[in-house]
């Protein structure tokens, strides 16, 4: 019966003949000193505990079930906290305010292979209207319970399609839906933000759903998913690995290299301070650190680990040199945060590892899955990559076409860390590129803003100021048309802030003006920079799937996936 029900889903669920149309004209509100709408709070029109009473039949394409609605009051405010599902399996968490809504939602996404309903604002925690708890928001596990193992998907195309695409769109309809009748009227603005998979929904929102939001803040996007969880992540292990499968280089090592690279690129950018504003200006070389004849071995590298190190941030590639992602893995000054695929002891199983076999064994290969896949099962060859990434086609969020959405008015903040150890910079610098390519960089610019965080690891930690807030510039730029600025970047310790630091729309970059403290963002103004980047590092196999047209929409037929149009037998292009 359900099987029926699902063919459903890609009719629906594909964009409307009206995608992209101009959402209706508001009126022109006060603003306040962040650049916010000053929006009058709204008082709930209905109890909380009557919500679960809810009828949502058709306001999306299957069943809704509101399982519980009860008031919470811990946290900056009380708010009514609602769980549901969306027929099959996507579940639904809501947090609305029971006083002082100020008519926003936000949506918020979920990392890794999701598996979990829980509101992470992440680094939108401190935007002012999120800290005093005045937004309604809502939360998607995108259709399937469990932890990162991939096994999930096993024999279950819907659970893989609502991950893919349509677990965050169904959620905004029900959590609108919700909203609308609790409060009498529906959200005055609607915004997304995510980091890591969180980042891929939030572009896939972008793409194939471009009137859900209004604004969105995309994070360290893994929206080249497969290519991601596949040569990416094994490329950082087996090229570490000698004849008899032992690691050449450990994690004990990482330190020396971190500072040989700081040593020789650290002040290029005019301060000695830890970090590289934009590591592409270093041109470090690991084969200073191989040992001298009668060097101690603790302060240098063999040639085998030079090696690793090179291979490890240049990235993936056939034996003929061809690119099987976009050139640069992991950038210089990251070094310190590579332990997530440089072990400490022999022996060990490194995340990278449990990302490739995750996602091999049960989503890559389209209606095909391997529980028995191994990292030696993946071939580094031009064939192998083609046949793998045909799964691109509904898992990857790579269109820069993003009309329909910039008509919606829809505005798209774009934001990465420097020393991003799961998630190359490099690629949503190449999609970004592709995005003004295709749309123009007049066109991109009315709507699109990309920040590069120097020091930041994946989506906060690291050695930058690595706290700050995506969300109020996306805000403002919707809500009263002030073109997001700098960002202020906070470094704590303890709690304690100990260095601010500003970063501006890309490609800007932060120098210091030569007065009081390098710790203090107020001492910083913005510098065009002269150095630009090789746009050869965007030349690789994969490169067309940066391009519009090759996504497709898929339902469950009687155990399978069939994706129209059929372009899982091969990626557009490539």
């Amino acid at each position: 019966m359900f099987a029926t029900a699902a063919a459903l889903f890609a009719t629906v669920l594909a964009p409307a003949a009206n995608a992209g149309a101009a959402r209706p004209s508001r009126p022109e509100p006060a603003v306040t000193a962040a650049g916010l709408a000053d929006l009058p709070a709204v008082t709930p029109v209905m109890d909380c505990a009557a919500v679960k009473g809810l009828d949502l039949g058709g306001v999306t394409d299957a069943p809704v079930t509101i399982t519980s609605s009860t008031v919470v009051t811990t946290g900056a405010a009380p708010y009514c906290e609602v769980r549901g599902t969306i027929a099959p399996a996507d579940t639904v968490v809501m947090r609305l305010p029971v006083a002082g809504w100020t008519q926003r939602f936000v949506q918020t996404g979920c990392g890794g292979l999701c598996g979990s309903a829980n509101i992470n604002y992440g680094q939108a925690s401190t935007c002012p209207v999120v800290q005093d708890g005045t937004v309604a928001s809502a939360t998607t596990d995108m259709g399937h319970q469990g932890l990162n193992d991939g096994s999930w998907a096993l024999d279950d195309p819907q659970a893989q399609i609502d991950f893919a695409y349509r677990g965050v769109h169904v959620t905004s309809q029900v959590a609108k839906a919700v909203i609308e009748r609790f409060y009498g009227r529906g959200p005055a603005y609607s915004y997304f933000t995510g980091c890591s998979d969180g980042g891929r929904e939030a572009l896939m929102e972008a793409q194939r759903y471009p009137d859900d939001f209004d604004g969105i803040a995309a994070g360290a996007p893994a929206n080249n998913m497969v290519v991601q969880n596949t040569f990416h992540h094994a490329w950082n292990v087996l090229t570490n690995k000698d004849a008899d499968g032992d690691y050449i280089l450990l994690a004990d090592k990482l330190p020396l290299i971190h500072r040989a690279v700081l040593a020789a690129c650290d002040a290029l950018d005019g301060l000695t301070d830890g970090l590289l504003d934009d590591p592409r200006r270093c041109d470090f070389d690991p084969g200073t650190l191989v040992c001298a004849s009668g060097q101690a071995p603790s302060t240098c590298l063999t040639a085998a680990q030079a090696g690793v190190v090179r291979r490890l941030h240049d990235g993936a590639t056939d034996d003929r040199g061809h690119r099987l992602e976009v050139a640069v893995s992991h950038e210089w000054g990251s070094e310190l945060e590579w332990t997530l695929f440089v072990p400490r002891a022999q022996g060990e199983t490194v995340a990278s590892e449990n990302f490739v076999t995750s996602f091999a064994r049960y989503l890559a290969y389209t209606n095909a899955p391997d529980p028995g896949f191994r990292l030696s099962d993946l071939d580094f060859t031009a064939e192998s990559f083609r046949r793998t990434v045909r799964s691109s086609a509904y898992l990857a969020a790579m269109d820069p076409d993003l009309g329909a959405f910039e008509r919606s008015g829809g505005k798209l903040l774009l934001w990465h860390g420097w020393n991003d150890q799961h998630i190359s910079p490099q690629g949503t610098l190449a999609y970004y590129d592709a995005l003004r390519t295709t749309m123009g960089a007049r066109t991109a610019d009315r709507f699109t803003r990309l920040y590069m965080f120097p020091g930041v690891a994946h989506c906060g930690g690291g050695d930058g100021p690595n706290t700050f807030d995506v969300l109020t510039p996306v805000m403002a730029w919707a809500e009263s048309a002030t073109r997001p600025g700098r960002i202020v970047a906070s470094g704590l310790v303890n709690g304690t802030v100990t260095r601010t630091r500003p970063v501006y729309p890309y490609p800007e970059v932060a120098r210091y003006d030569g007065t009081g403290s390098v710790d203090d963002a107020a001492n910083f103004v913005a510098s065009a920079p002269s150095f630009r980047p090789d746009r050869d590092a965007y030349d690789w196999l994969g490169e067309r799937l940066y391009s519009h047209g090759y996504q497709t929409w898929c339902s469950a037929v009687d155990g399978e996936l069939v994706c129209r149009p059929d372009r899982t037998g091969r990626a557009r292009g490539v």
